[in-house]
C-alpha cells in the first residue's frame, strides 16, 4: 500500500467535469490495490483570477508545494471572459508557465496510442497506420522560445518583437537522458527532431544529443528528423516513429497537437509534466478547456483519466496500476462505446456515452479486474 497526497486543480471550462471522472477512476484504483490518496483542492486558471485575483494564488502554491503530485485540468474561458483578465494575469503567462518553473517540470510526456482495432478514430486511411500507433513524445518544457528573453512590440511602437530561443547545454543533456532511458524501456529506438539546418539552437541541440548517445547509450538506435519533414511524415506514415520521439519546447508544442489530430481527437491525449529527479510534477490533458461545450456532458474524459495513469506510473512508480487504467480505457472502446466526438454515422445510439457515463464504464472495468 502507498499513501500519497495530490493537489487537485480542476481548472476551467470542461476541466471540472473531466476531473471528476479522473478522480472516480483514481478511487477505483485505490480500492483495487489498497492505496490511500488524499486530495487537496485548489483554484487555478481563469476562474481563480475571478475568485482570488490571481490565476495562481498563494494558497494554491502552498498546496502544490506540500503535496506529492498535482492533477490539473485545462485552463481558459471564453474570449469575452478572457478579455476581462489583464495581460499580466493571464492564465498561461501568470499560472501555467510559473507552475512549470516552480517545480522545474522540464520533461513533458505525451503518449500517442491508437491500436489498429480503433483505426476508424483517425482521419487517416487505415493503410497509413501500419500496425497501429504507439509513440511516446517527449518535449523539453522549460527552455527555448517560451522562456527566453522577450521584447514586446508594445515597447517599441510595434516595430519589432523578440522571443529568444535559448538552450543551455545542461538543459539539453538532461532531457536527452530522459528520452534515451525511455527508449531503452520501449523498443530501443529514439527519433530526435530539430531544425538544425537553419537554427543555431537546433545545431546545439543535435550536437549534444549525439554526444550523449555516443557516450552513454550506444545501443539505442538514433535517427534525426528535420521538424518540417516530421510534420509531413506524421501524416503519411506515423507508425514509423513507434517508440520515443524527442522535441524541443515550441516544436513539441505544435507536433504533439498534430499527433492528437492523427488520433482523431485531442481528447485522446493525456500528458505528464514532470521533474524526473524529484518525481514531482503535474498531470493534465493536452487539450484546452473547450468552454463552448462546458456543462453539456459531452467532453471526452479519456485524456484526464490517462493523465491519472501517467501520474500513477511517473510520480508514484505504480506501473501495474497504471496499466490497469490503460487496459480499462481501451476495454471501454473495445466494447463499442464512444464519446460524442468519436462517434461515426453507424455508431449505435446506445453506445454514445456522456462524460460521466464514460468514467463509470472505466471504473466498472477496474472493479471487474478486482473480481477476477
Amino acid at each position: 500500500m502507498v499513501q500519497k497526497s495530490i493537489a487537485v486543480l480542476k481548472g476551467d471550462g470542461v476541466g471540472p467535469e473531466i476531473m471528476n471522472e479522473g478522480l472516480k477512476v483514481l478511487e477505483a484504483v485505490s480500492t483495487r490495490y489498497g492505496h490511500r490518496f488524499s486530495l487537496e483542492y485548489a483554484p487555478f486558471g481563469a476562474n481563480a483570477y475571478f475568485s482570488h485575483g490571481h490565476p495562481f494564488p498563494e494558497c494554491t502554491k502552498r498546496i502544490c508545494d506540500r503535496t506529492d503530485s498535482i492533477l490539473k485540468g485545462p485552463i481558459g474561458l471564453s474570449v469575452l471572459e478572457m478579455s476581462k483578465i489583464p495581460e499580466d494575469k493571464s492564465p498561461e503567462g501568470a499560472a501555467l508557465l510559473p507552475l512549470r518553473k516552480r517545480f522545474d517540470t522540464y520533461a513533458n510526456f505525451r503518449p500517442v496510442r491508437l491500436p489498429l482495432e480503433f483505426a476508424n478514430f483517425s482521419p487517416l486511411k487505415e493503410e497509413r497506420l501500419g500496425n497501429g500507433i504507439d509513440i511516446l513524445m517527449i518535449r523539453e518544457l522549460v527552455g527555448g522560445n517560451y522562456f527566453g528573453r522577450k521584447v514586446e512590440g508594445s515597447e517599441n511602437n510595434w516595430e519589432f518583437a523578440v522571443d529568444e530561443g535559448r538552450y543551455e547545454r545542461t538543459q539539453v543533456e538532461r532531457i536527452a537522458h530522459v528520452a534515451f532511458k525511455e527508449a531503452i524501456r520501449r523498443n530501443g529506438k529514439l527519433t530526435n527532431v530539430s531544425k538544425q539546418n537553419v537554427m543555431a539552437e537546433g545545431r546545439l541541440w543535435n550536437h549534444i544529443i549525439h554526444e550523449v548517445a555516443v557516450k552513454h547509450y550506444p545501443g539505442v538506435k538514433l535517427q534525426d528528423v528535420i521538424v518540417d519533414n516530421m510534420a509531413f511524415q506524421l501524416v503519411v506514415n506515423p507508425s514509423q516513429y513507434n517508440g520515443v520521439v524527442l522535441l524541443e519546447n515550441m516544436q513539441g508544442d505544435i507536433l504533439t497537437d498534430q499527433a492528437g489530430g492523427i488520433l482523431g481527437s485531442l481528447g485522446l491525449m493525456p500528458s505528464a509534466c514532470l521533474n524526473p529527479e524529484t518525481g514531482k510534477g503535474y498531470f493534465e490533458p493536452a487539450h484546452g478547456s473547450a468552454p463552448d461545450i462546458a456543462g453539456k456532458g459531452i467532453a471526452n474524459p479519456f485524456s484526464m483519466i490517462g493523465s491519472v495513469a501517467l501520474m500513477l506510473e511517473k510520480s508514484f512508480g505504480l506501473y501495474e496500476e497504471a496499466e490497469t487504467v490503460w487496459s480499462a480505457l481501451f476495454a471501454v472502446f473495445g466494447n463499442g462505446y464512444r464519446t460524442t466526438e468519436l462517434k461515426k454515422p453507424d455508431t449505435p445510439a446506445d453506445k454514445i456515452v456522456s462524460t460521466e457515463q464514460f468514467g463509470n464504464l472505466v471504473t466498472c472495468e477496474i472493479s471487474q479486474f478486482l473480481r477476477r
